[in-house]
């Protein structure tokens, strides 16, 4: 059967769904307008108030505490985001009402108003809570079970991802820091604009996929209620959930600091999350169910400890780019930056194409678009000689390399798999974590510099984020693909919010650690999280063989499947 008597959700491009590209371009500007916001968030709070553009003019440990909490909640709102999901909209209505409130959230941030930003962020948490979980169930869902393809096509969704969070970053970050914080804020909702548009217009693409659940569906799907009521008849579980929330209660009463409340408020929420997991292991029917969620809960974990250590970039690492690293450079170096990156994205299409690889486009389209992105620096930015490198920039550097990297990593996993050598994704994820882990080696090299020299060089910051990114890759887009493959049908978008919430977590300790810095300084914390992230990744590989059969071959005999009906 050809490609055009294909209806449209069987259509397919570059060996992939067509509705992963819908997918990806939603995806691509609704984080161009989260990692826009994200860019300038802490850089704004901190700037002072009597300088030409000014900021709230914040101490970094409080803009750093609320950029923790920000982007916790974030993520943690994705768990009653797939909720209602499962139980009302389906996934598909989840994201354009998602999309919908993020316009909002993201165009009252463009008011220079005290109330218009607290009550942006609010919005932008609800939305984000709506969207993020539930486009990402709707990837997983463009596959059957046991697609090889799976896995790269959430590297591809992932590069959709990176592509609006690079593009944000130099253009948001530009007009935030040199022309007005609420230029570029009003400039995310813009962007969220556009990313509504094409997923409207994909819609044909989407036909069988995060649909609005039947009845069948809602009988046979989760009730939050009667896991509530199960969990109230459990005297055992209920004992854990009660001492956790206890604990909240004391630590609000006992806790130094303006957030002791919100951190009870946060362990309340986890001890209710931990009672609904645990009645969820309890209603599953048969064991090979039960012990691929543990498993999964397991993968939570890595999760948690791989964010609270990446996430120092938009807050601790975003501070030290703006004060402690020197950011001049002759154009001459911009210069030759542009045409290597050029070179290398030209040079890797060619290549690709005399092998006959199928995704020799990216590679020259990615070229096309950083000459583009180029040409207007030169024309309206790059103007004096030495150039101050915006903070907000480096902050590209990630979305960047997983640009170039991402399609390269997932293949040699691929290849890896195909030869028989280890591959599971849980191995994935402790290597990814130990590799992101080192890349705070070479901030430590930065902090070392700062204290011996008052300034530390920008090569750090490169190297640095290049290890992050080649951990993110083995991580990241990997953990979104097991989640699909073990979590139980009926939880599935309730899994991906829990998912997002260990992100989210993980976030809060980033911002935990981050304020930690003004205590013990960045080289002590720089230092721990190398430490810290290298000894757990090594600890999940020794457990690797018996977490490996509690997945009861979930990962095995994976092989493309095309959707033929």
């Amino acid at each position: 059967m050809t490609s055009t008597a294909l209806k449209p959700h069987q259509q397919e491009l570059f060996g992939q769904p067509k509705g992963l590209y819908i997918l990806f371009f939603t995806e691509m500007w609704e984080r161009f307008s989260y990692y826009g916001m994200r860019a300038l968030l802490t850089l704004y709070l901190v700037e002072k108030t009597t300088v030409d553009n000014p900021g709230l003019g914040w101490l970094d440990s409080q803009s750093i505490m609320l950029y923790g909490w920000y982007t916790m909640l974030v993520y943690v709102m994705s768990i009653p985001g797939g909720m209602i999901a499962d139980k009302v909209l389906g996934q598909k209505k989840a994201v354009l009402y998602g999309a919908l409130i993020l316009v909002a959230g993201h165009g009252i941030l463009a008011f220079n108003n005290l109330y218009a930003f607290y009550t942006g962020l609010i919005l932008i948490i609800l939305g984000v809570g709506l969207l993020k979980p539930n486009i990402s169930t709707m990837v997983g869902g463009l596959y059957k079970q046991g697609d090889i393809r799976r896995d790269k096509g959430f590297s591809i969704f992932y590069i959709g991802i990176n592509l609006g969070s690079l593009l944000a970053t130099f253009i948001v970050g530009y007009v935030g820091e040199k022309i007005g914080w609420h230029y570029g804020f009003g400039l995310a909702g813009i962007a969220m604009l556009f990313g509504l548009a094409v997923y409207l217009y994909g819609q044909k693409f989407l036909v069988k996929v995060g649909n609005k659940p039947t009845t069948e569906d809602k009988n046979n799907d989760v009730s939050i209620v009667k896991l509530i009521s199960d969990l109230l008849k459990s005297p055992i579980n209920l004992g854990i959930v009660g001492i956790i929330i206890i604990y909240a209660i004391y630590a609000g009463y006992s806790y130094a600091g303006i957030d002791s409340w919100g951190y009870t408020a946060l362990y309340i929420f986890i001890a209710l999350v931990a009672g609904i997991m645990m009645m969820i292991y309890k209603n599953l029917e048969s064991q090979v169910s039960k012990d691929r969620y543990l498993v999964l809960l397991l993968s939570f974990l890595i999760v948690i400890v791989f964010w609270g250590a990446f996430e120092q970039a938009g807050g601790l690492m975003s501070i030290y780019t703006k004060t402690k690293t020197d950011r001049f450079t002759s154009l001459i170096n911009i210069d030759i930056f542009f045409y290597i990156v050029i070179g290398i994205l030209f040079l890797k299409g060619i290549y690709q194409k005399i092998k006959n690889k199928e995704y020799y486009l990216f590679w020259l389209i990615g070229a096309v678009l950083i000459s583009i992105l180029f040409f207007f620096l030169k024309k309206f930015m790059f103007v004096s000689d030495p150039f101050e490198i915006p903070a907000t920039w480096f902050q590209s550097l990630n979305a960047g390399f997983i640009i170039i990297f991402a399609v390269t990593i997932a293949g040699y996993w691929a290849n890896k798999k195909l030869k028989g050598k280890e591959t599971s994704s849980l191995y994935k994820m402790a290597v990814g974590t130990m590799i992101m882990g080192i890349g705070f080696v070479f901030m430590i090299f930065a902090a070392s510099e700062f204290n011996n020299y008052g300034s530390s060089g920008m090569y750090w910051l490169v190297l640095a984020y290049l290890f992050h990114t080649i951990g993110e890759l083995c991580s990241s887009p990997v953990a979104l693909s097991f989640i699909t493959k073990l979590a139980p049908v009926k939880y599935a978008s309730l899994m991906m919010g829990v998912y997002f919430a260990a992100t989210g977590l993980g976030n809060k300790v980033a911002g935990v650690l981050g304020e930690k810095a003004s205590e013990f300084g960045e080289y002590a914390i720089f230092s721990g999280i190398t430490i810290f992230t290298v000894i757990f990744g090594l600890l999940v590989i020794l457990l690797l063989k018996p977490l490996k059969r509690l997945t009861h071959g979930a990962e095995d005999n994976e092989h493309v499947i095309h959707d033929e009906a």
